[in-house]
């Protein structure tokens, strides 16, 4: 069962999705850039039933708040200062995380710094310790300027274009991603649901590059790539074999920026790699 929450850290507000709360073990999942936390309902609802699963809504996203210091506090290492104030927050003294695109880059920094030793097993969702430059460029461009439109089914056919990456999603998880990434705006239209600012996090370039933190880690780790990715070259992913947690990566064919995380195949791949 899936509940809604609010909390204040760092004098933000936060909102957040719970799922399995009767259970001890816990799970955060952190979203990408331009997303929300209910992009993980479906895997959420599957790991809940044997682990207490926390979802977020980075700020500027989502229902939480949006920063009145974007130019700071859209960084990397904010967002890093934000996770630790929440799981303390929530009493949770260790942790599995996984983190797709930007969530990932939060659970490594983390995992590497001041949630060393709490995050046991940490999942990448098609990200690693550097983005490809045409992904950079290609973000930037979207993300920064979000479209708006005059009906929900327009904004829902505008997902459906530029998150057709993400790999198969029904009628129905398409309807859900529009309905939980939409806002209105002041002259009645919508828009996705978060500050176009969020893109001053590309500004703070030198946390865009993990490779100190990653062989750093100490925990497991597992990277999911969409084999189509322009954003986890594979070259990088290689690389990640080799160093740091040498983490096992599997690709998915067919899929680019990320794997949705909403079919059997991908699911039990996290749901195996959290119980070992």
């Amino acid at each position: 069962m899936m509940t809604s929450h609010y909390l204040t850290v760092l004098d933000r507000e936060l909102h957040y999705t719970e799922w399995g709360a009767e259970h001890a073990g816990t799970i955060v999942m952190w979203h990408g850039l331009a997303r929300t936390g209910r992009d993980f309902d479906d895997i959420a609802a599957v790991l809940s039933q044997r682990y207490r699963v926390l979802c977020p809504d980075t700020i500027g996203r989502g229902l939480s708040q949006w920063s009145p210091q974007p130019e700071s506090e859209y960084a990397i290492s904010f967002y890093t200062r934000l996770a630790v104030a929440f799981v303390d927050a929530l009493g949770v003294d260790s942790m599995r995380w996984l983190g797709t695109s930007m969530g990932a880059m939060i659970g490594t920094a983390a995992a590497a710094g001041p949630l060393k030793g709490r995050i046991s097993h940490l999942v990448l969702n098609d990200m690693g310790p550097k983005i490809g430059d045409a992904a950079l460029a290609r973000i930037r461009a979207y993300a920064g300027n979000p479209a708006r439109f005059d009906r929900v089914s327009q904004l829902e056919n505008y997902f459906r274009t530029i998150y057709k990456p993400f790999g198969h999603l029904t009628d129905a998880q398409w309807r859900r991603l529009a309905e939980t990434s939409v806002r209105r705006t002041e002259d009645g239209r919508v828009t996705p649901h978060y500050d176009p600012k969020i893109v001053m996090m590309f500004d703070h370039e030198a946390e865009l590059v993990q490779w100190d933190f990653w062989d750093a880690l100490e925990c497991r780790a597992l990277c999911l790539r969409g084999a189509e990715s322009d954003l986890l070259l594979r070259e990088t992913a290689e690389e990640m074999t080799r160093r740091g947690p040498r983490c096992r990566v599997v690709a998915y064919p067919g899929i680019g920026h990320a794997p949705a995380l909403n079919v059997p195949e991908q699911i039990g791949l996290v749901e195996d790699f959290f119980a070992a």
